[in-house]
């Protein structure tokens, strides 16, 4: 109790905004109360508490982003899903994004489909069970994708 005016100035830091810094307050401390036997005596229990309140923080964001992901369904996947401020709007945006669809699709099903669901703000984990897969086959499939997608568009390097 002694550390709540500390996490929830921690949690507006995070968030900017006080609503939702008294929710992540709250759910930091619902988390810790459950999840109380899995603490160690001896070990900074503010460092705890803490990390608890930053992964709550992030895996909510990874949550919203991945919800308001808008998925493209356009014939040649023309948006790839990226912000307005992507720089489509210019003929070297509109090049660039066909040749990275076009790198993106050339890759084989194994590769593409978990780099595409990274992309999109899946965790690797989510992917793994989704595709039915291990975690670290995961991994390396995105690793590789990534080399991959570099090596085809080392031209756009800056």
């Amino acid at each position: 109790m002694g550390l709540q005016s500390n996490l929830l100035n921690f949690a507006f830091q995070l968030t900017t905004d006080h609503d939702q810094a008294h929710d992540l307050l709250q759910d930091t401390t619902l988390k810790a109360l459950a999840n109380e036997d899995k603490y160690v005596d001896n070990v900074n229990f503010k460092g705890w508490i803490f990390t608890i309140m930053r992964n709550i923080f992030i895996n909510n964001y990874r949550q919203n982003v991945r919800q308001s992901t808008v998925i493209d369904h356009t014939e040649d996947l023309y948006h790839l899903n990226v912000c307005q401020e992507s720089g489509l709007d210019t003929p070297e945006g509109t090049v660039a994004v066909k040749e990275i669809t076009v790198a993106l699709n050339s890759f084989a099903d194994e590769y593409r489909i978990p780099f595409n669901m990274f992309v999109a703000g899946y965790k690797y984990n989510e992917i793994a069970e989704k595709l039915n897969l291990p975690l670290g086959t995961i991994k390396s499939r995105i690793f590789f994708a990534r080399k991959k997608l570099r090596e085809q568009l080392q031209d756009y390097a800056y």
